[in-house]
C-alpha cells in the first residue's frame, strides 16, 4: 500500500469496545451486515433513502432472524436493536464505525464519501463493502479526514460467510487499516489485510480466474456445465473448505509439502493446464510460497494434516449425504 499523507491523530474507541454500528444502503449486502452485527450483540443504526427500504430491511432480518439463531447468538443479541435514522447526519453522530454499502458507481461513492467525511466524527472510520473499487479511487474528494475510508470487502451473505477483505488507499492511514482488520476479527470475522491495493481484491480474482477458465471450456465444447460444476462440489471445493488451496496443494507434496511440490512439478506450470500464464517460479516466488504454507500449519506435521483433512472431508460429506437424502435431492 503506498505511503498515506500525513494525518493529525486522532483517538478512537478500541474495536473490541465498538457497541453501535451505522450501515448505509440496506440491500442484499448492507442488510446482510445489518444481521450479522445484531447477532454480535450490537445497536445497529440503518440509513437508506429508498423506497420501501425500512420495510424491506425489516422483512429481511424477520426472515432471517431464525438463521441466526441457528448460527449462534452473541449475549444481547435481538433484532429489536435495529433502528433507522432519517438522515444520514443523524446516524453519523450517533454510531461508532460505519459500514457503506451502496451501489457500485464510482460517481456517486466518490459523492457520498466527501458527504461523510464533512459531517461524520473524525474518530469513526467508515468502511466500504465495493466487490471491486480501489479506495484511492473513492475517497479523492475527502477533504477532512480520508485516513479513516477503508475497504472491508465481504463474501456474500456477510451474516453466514466469516471472510473480509481489507485494504486502505493512498490516503488510508495504516492505523485505520488495522483497526478495520481488529475490529472485523472481534466480531468472529477471518480477515485478509491485503498489502496493496488490487482490482477485485483477492476472492473475486480467484473466482474470476475459475469462472473464465469454465467459459472457455464450456465455449470449446471440451466439457458441460454440469461437470465443471461436479469437479468443483466433489473434489477441489470440498479441500478447499478446509485448507485453502496453497495448504491443500503443500498436503499434495507429501512429507516434503510445498518445496517438494513446487520442485517436482514446476515444468508443469508450462503445460497448457489454463489459458493463463503463469509467473516465473523464482526462487525468491518459491520461498514465499513454502513459507506461507508452513506458517500455516503452526508447527503441525503433514501426518496431523492429512488426519485433520480428512475428518473434516468425511463430516463434510456426511452431513452432505444426510441433507441430501432429508430432502430428496439425487445429486
Amino acid at each position: 500500500m503506498d505511503k498515506p499523507m500525513e494525518q493529525p491523530i486522532v483517538s478512537r474507541l478500541e474495536p473490541t469496545q465498538v457497541s453501535r454500528a451505522g450501515v448505509i444502503g440496506t440491500g442484499t449486502i448492507g442488510g446482510a451486515w445489518a444481521l450479522h452485527f445484531l447477532r454480535m450483540g450490537m445497536d445497529v443504526v440503518a440509513y437508506d433513502p429508498g423506497p420501501d427500504a425500512q420495510q424491506n430491511l425489516l422483512n429481511m432480518v424477520e426472515a432471517i432472524w431464525p438463521t441466526m439463531k441457528e448460527l449462534g447468538l452473541r449475549e444481547g443479541a435481538s433484532p429489536q436493536r435495529l433502528s433507522f435514522a432519517n438522515s444520514m447526519e443523524a446516524l453519523t453522530q450517533c454510531v461508532q464505525v460505519i459500514q457503506e454499502s451502496t451501489p457500485e458507481n464510482l460517481t456517486a461513492k466518490r459523492k457520498l464519501f466527501a458527504e461523510l467525511d464533512s459531517i461524520t466524527p473524525a474518530d469513526v472510520v467508515i468502511i466500504s463493502s465495493t466487490s471491486g473499487f480501489a479506495m484511492t479511487d473513492m475517497q479523492v474528494d475527502c477533504l477532512h479526514h480520508p485516513e479513516r475510508f477503508v475497504v472491508g470487502h465481504p463474501f456474500n451473505p456477510p451474516y453466514l460467510i466469516p471472510f473480509c477483505e481489507v485494504v486502505g488507499g493512498k490516503q488510508t492511514s495504516p492505523e485505520a487499516v488495522d483497526w478495520t482488520a481488529a475490529f472485523y476479527e472481534s466480531i468472529e470475522k477471518q480477515v485478509a489485510k491485503m498489502d496493496k491495493e488490487l482490482p477485485g481484491f483477492i476472492g473475486n480474482r480467484l473466482q474470476e480466474a475459475l469462472w473464465r477458465e469454465a467459459l472457455h471450456m464450456v465455449a470449446n465444447n471440451e466439457c458441460s456445465v454440469e461437470d465443471i460444476d461436479k469437479s468443483i462440489a466433489y473434489g477441489m471445493g470440498l479441500r478447499w473448505a478446509i485448507m485453502g488451496h496453497c495448504l491443500t496443494y503443500h498436503l499434495g507434496g507429501g512429507q516434503g509439502g510445498m518445496a517438494h511440490l513446487l520442485d517436482h512439478f514446476a515444468p508443469a506450470l508450462k503445460e497448457p493446464w489454463t489459458r493463463l500464464e503463469a509467473p516465473e517460479l523464482t526462487p525468491e516466488l518459491r520461498d514465499a510460497m513454502v513459507q506461507g504454507c508452513l506458517n500455516q500449519t503452526e508447527g503441525r506435521s503433514i501426518n496431523e494434516l492429512v488426519k485433520e483433512r480428512d475428518d473434516c472431508l468425511i463430516r463434510i460429506i456426511n452431513t452432505l449425504k444426510e441433507y441430501k437424502a432429508s430432502h430428496g435431492i439425487q445429486r
